[in-house]
């Protein structure tokens, strides 16, 4: 019950009052969120760690035999992406699966449906996928599922799709617990007292919306020197910079920004760049090169929570071979996660994407 009343919670719409004084808090009512309550899969499934998935050596030598093939059609693309690709693609060697496909949707759920249909004339044997829409995402694979495709899901949900039925697993983040560890960066950030922007993603979606609700949650309930005074949801990366721009010049009192992910925190920084507001920090999730090199150079980037993509994909590849080998596996996957600010940069670059820092961060950071 209190797993099923958290996951409502988490999911609910974002409703933000009119903005109000820096003194008060944004929203009239907090957010009732249990923090202590593990974030169950959207079917309700227990978190299961990704590092327990294995298959044995037979179960290995079997996939090897298959002459299997795999798609790999994402979201969207940058360092975070493509750490789960390299994770996807190492495993898929290990298990003598050939990648016949990868694509970026661009965010775009029209062209990741083209992108389904495009992979299909390859006849892959899997695919693993991150669906943006739920409702149309779910009419672009079922082709896929009613030729018996084994198929992984990263983070989101599918409607009318069932684990062990329709997908054999989901494989993302520790959500909520990735929202209480960007609290604690702000807190940090801000010395424990000040007016905070709230940059959310604005679209139903299973883990951002986890995400942004445990941020705000955690903030409401943990640290109450830190007051959201303005809040803003977009659905495309680009808005950004427009959005922040508007939040500092409404509220100038604001000395912190949260924003739904990496990409996206780039225009945020941007914007502060240019309105010379070097005064105001902001956190954010996953590691990508641009903002690592700003964090490096001491600017407006103050740390991001980075989970493990390169394991994630791992993880999925593996749940792959469950599929083929019709082998039972945990609906719900989680990886861990690591708070990211100049000073553990290089080591949490390397442990989450599992390559070494860019030559440029580098640098900077010496």
């Amino acid at each position: 019950m209190k797993r099923t009343l958290a996951l409502a919670l988490l999911l609910a719409a974002f409703a933000p009052a009119a903005a109000g004084l820096a003194e008060e808090p944004f929203y009239k009512d907090k957010l009732a969120l249990d923090l202590s309550a593990p974030l169950p899969g959207p079917d309700g499934s227990a978190p299961s760690p990704a590092k327990a998935l294995s298959l044995s050596d037979t179960e290995i030598g079997t996939l090897k035999s298959g002459g299997h093939k795999a798609a790999l059609l994402w979201h969207g693309g940058g360092d975070w992406v493509n750490a789960v690709t390299a994770g996807a693609k190492a495993r898929f060697a290990e298990l003598g699966i050939e990648v016949v496909a990868t694509s970026d949707a661009q965010y775009d759920p029209a062209k990741q449906a083209n992108d389904i249909e495009t992979a299909m004339a390859l006849k892959p044997d899997v695919i693993l996928t991150l669906i943006l829409d739920p409702v149309q995402g779910a009419a672009a694979l079922k082709p896929a599922v009613a030729k018996g495709v084994t198929t992984v899901l990263l983070s989101n949900p599918v409607q009318g799709f069932a684990a062990g039925r329709d997908y054999v697993g989901i494989v993302t983040d520790d959500i909520a617990g990735m929202g209480v560890a960007a609290a604690a960066l702000m807190n940090d950030a801000l010395g424990g007292k000040g007016a905070v922007g709230f940059i959310y993603h604005d679209a139903k979606y299973f883990i951002t919306n986890g995400r942004d609700n445990g941020f705000r949650a955690t903030l409401e309930q943990k640290y109450p020197g830190l007051v959201m005074v303005d809040a803003k949801g977009f659905t495309a990366e680009p808005q950004t910079f427009d959005l922040a721009s508007a939040m500092i010049q409404q509220h100038p009192e604001i000395k912190g920004i949260y924003v739904a992910w990496d990409v996206a925190a780039e225009g945020v920084v941007e914007a502060l760049r240019a309105a010379g507001r070097t005064d105001v920090k902001v956190v954010t999730y996953d590691l990508g090169a641009t903002n690592a090199l700003d964090m490096a150079k001491g600017g407006s980037m103050y740390g991001t929570v980075a989970d493990q993509p390169y394991d994630i994909g791992t993880a999925m590849a593996t749940l792959a071979g469950y599929g083929l080998l019709k082998k039972p596996a945990p609906a719900f996957n989680t990886v861990g996660l690591v708070p990211v600010t100049k000073a553990n940069l290089a080591q949490g670059w390397e442990g989450s994407l599992k390559r070494p820092l860019p030559d440029s961060v580098a640098g900077a950071l010496k």
